[in-house]
């Protein structure tokens, strides 16, 4: 009999779609990029990835220091309704609509389907925000720009802080295709 915990990796990591679709793809010469994907039946929505998202983006080594008695401002949230809970994060799209409405070139999307916002080049119009099907951009805390998920590539957690330390692995990063 299989653990709660394998149950519900398996469940998460097939997610419906059979694994060797990818690998024809693969073979193909398709990339398949990984992203990060939310299982709500298993979200405790303890906001643990909040922390873990302002955490890993704070600069600092020290959560205590980083987070203790200041407000966070993570790039992923979790959204509750009723007894469902589910972190919202960048889907990183393949035709990104934030990208293409973005008046001053602020987004943009990266070789490895990674979609970024460059701050500087940022005006603070927050077009981006209104055009983002899933609400998964949003004002950044200085008011002067955007905020969102870059999949901890801008900062030295190397794979998404989130996922790492989900309690109840209801959020992963793998690739579905």
């Amino acid at each position: 009999m299989q653990s709660r915990d394998a149950a519900r990796r398996a469940e998460a990591k097939h997610h419906g779609t059979p694994e060797p679709l990818f690998a024809e793809f693969r073979k193909q010469g398709y990339s398949i990029m990984k992203r990060i994907y939310v299982n709500e039946k298993w979200c405790l929505g303890c906001h643990l990835c909040e922390y873990e998202c302002a955490f890993a983006n704070s600069g600092l080594t020290d959560m205590v220091k980083a987070l203790k008695g200041r407000p966070i401002h993570p790039k992923v949230s979790v959204e509750d309704e009723g007894n469902i809970h589910f972190a919202v994060n960048c889907r990183h799209c393949t035709d990104a609509i934030c990208v293409k409405s973005c008046i001053s070139g602020a987004l943009s999307k990266g070789e490895d389907g990674v979609v970024r916002i460059d701050e500087n080049k940022c005006v603070g119009c927050l077009t981006c925000v209104l055009v983002c099907p899933y609400g998964a951009v949003m004002p950044a805390p200085n008011g002067h720009a955007a905020q969102k998920c870059a999949l901890c590539t801008d900062n030295l957690c190397g794979e998404p802080n989130c996922v790492r330390y989900c309690p109840n692995n209801a959020i992963v990063f793998e690739d579905r295709g």
